[in-house]
């Protein structure tokens, strides 16, 4: 079986183990390693792909959303045959990477990532991989690595800029260490308002695997610096950070983020006029008797994944725990309006 297994490494990774930084024996810790990927967009596609493509034994590919043709500019795991099929993102994801590498194990899990499940979605991995869009996530992901004692990777975009840190707990400076406070509603750029680059999403996510990867083989050159790239002002930037021996999260183990275990929440979108519903009781959908009772109200469709119904301006997307996306509304009262006025909440 050891003879085998190395004729088939050497065959599909034979340039990578010719790197000396990785050889047989690194190899070998990449295929026995189990990373989480959290979020599927622009950073997470590209994340996943080339853990993938490097042999990382077994990916959880995480993400609550669907694939939109706004996601084809950078998200580059998709295509438009995912879109016209409403496919959500990680079942996406998982399906053309199993076309790339059958010799891992590919877990997709589509939910929203939320106080009431973090601890089990990061459970058992040895890495969790930053994919997401928003602060709230963030924060709530270090919490729930500072606890479990389990390293992330930091990864960020918005325009021509991006930002990377490794965190790993009680050795490096966390991510509140990094920004103390969740920033006020409005006063940070998003992707709706400032756009976003294919190119410096590439560059982080890229970076951000290649930490990964040093990491899964125990390299001495994990970087200890946060990374600041612009592509468009033409900067690179290596910026040091030290622990804040005053910091909430890795010196009092104060988590506020993770501990919040309140049910049902609203969340904004990046990228489009939508708002999540994550409903505080959970079961599953009936698709077929919600279809029928919403047949005649406007036009509905559903498959195992997911449920779609749009009347006027307004489209629900609904998941089979209850987790709705309804898209045409930016304010949260109405979302949950439209919810209890069609789905019941």
């Amino acid at each position: 079986m050891e003879c085998e297994w190395l004729m088939d490494v050497l065959e599909r990774y034979s340039k990578q183990i010719l790197f000396t930084g990785i050889g047989v024996e690194g190899q070998r810790k990449l295929a026995e390693s189990r990373v989480a990927v959290i979020g599927l967009g622009a950073l997470g596609t590209v994340i996943a792909n080339n853990l993938a493509r490097a042999g990382v034994g077994y990916l959880r590919l995480i993400d609550r959303d669907f694939v939109d043709t706004s996601n084809l500019q950078r998200q580059t795991l998709f295509n438009e045959a995912d879109v016209s099929e409403h496919i959500p993102k990680a079942v996406a994801a998982v399906e053309h990477l199993k076309k790339v590498n059958s010799e891992i194990i590919l877990e997709p899990i589509v939910c929203d990532v939320n106080p009431s499940n973090i601890d089990q979605l990061i459970k058992g991995v040895d890495l969790v991989m930053d994919g997401t869009d928003n602060y709230e996530t963030r924060f709530l992901i270090n919490d729930a690595c500072v606890q479990s004692g389990t390293p992330w990777i930091y990864g960020g975009v918005i325009g021509s800029y991006g930002i990377t840190m490794n965190i790993i707990p009680g050795e490096t400076a966390c991510f509140r260490c990094l920004i103390k406070k969740m920033p006020a509603p409005g006063s940070q750029p998003t992707c709706s308002t400032v756009g976003v680059l294919n190119m410096i999403t590439g560059i982080i996510s890229g970076y951000q695997t290649a930490e990964a990867v040093k990491y899964l083989v125990k390299s001495p050159d994990l970087r200890k610096t946060v990374l600041v790239v612009d592509v468009w002002e033409n900067i690179c930037e290596n910026v040091p950070i030290e622990k804040d021996m005053d910091c909430k999260t890795c010196v009092h183990g104060e988590y506020e983020f993770s501990q919040n275990k309140l049910g049902s929440y609203t969340t904004s979108l990046c990228g489009s006029d939508a708002i999540q519903i994550v409903p505080q009781t959970k079961g599953t959908i009936d698709f077929q008797a919600l279809h029928d009772s919403l047949t005649q109200l406007g036009d509905v469709s559903f498959n195992q994944f997911l449920l779609r119904f749009a009347y006027k301006d307004i489209s629900i997307t609904l998941f089979p725990d209850g987790r709705a996306i309804i898209k045409g509304v930016v304010d949260p009262g109405e979302a949950k309006s439209i919810y209890s006025e069609y789905i019941g909440l």
